[in-house]
């Protein structure tokens, strides 16, 4: 989260805050210009959202009284750095019929909390698995 603390007054932050909106380069929103991508001084990483982003997001949400959103945010912000085949393998094991036992997803738990220090995914994971067996979810479906 930011030093100062965000509320709802500052969204949105790139109307509102643009000093502190950065890309993952630690570029600010004044320098991403045409004449700046037309130089190559931008570049898609530039563009990209970050986990501080989000966390200000978060923060922003909270303040508004929005915590399931600002618990959505906080999980993104885990997810922007983690790699795409981690993220990939994780959802598809999260569609039912998928994962054929409990221990697949929490395994899957566990790694994101010890590879990727990604403790809410991780949470929201265990969570899937406790209601995935309540539902008879973990049988194979086609």
């Amino acid at each position: 989260m930011s030093e100062e603390r965000l509320s709802i007054a500052d969204y949105p932050l790139a109307e509102k805050r643009p000093e502190i909106v950065r890309g993952k380069r630690g570029k600010g929103l004044d320098e991403i210009t045409l004449e700046a991508l037309l130089e190559d001084r931008v570049t898609l990483e530039d563009l990209r959202i970050t986990a501080a982003a989000l966390r200000q997001q978060a923060e922003i949400a909270s303040a508004a009284g929005r915590g399931t959103l600002a618990a959505n945010f906080e999980r993104a912000a885990e997810l922007v750095d983690m790699p795409q085949d981690t993220i990939m393998r994780i959802y598809e094991l999260l569609r039912p019929g998928r994962a054929q036992s409990p221990g697949e997803l929490l395994a899957a738990a566990r790694e994101l909390r010890e590879q990727h220090r990604a403790e809410g995914i991780a949470a929201f994971v265990e969570e899937a698995a406790a209601v995935y067996e309540r539902r008879g979810l973990f049988k194979k479906r086609f």
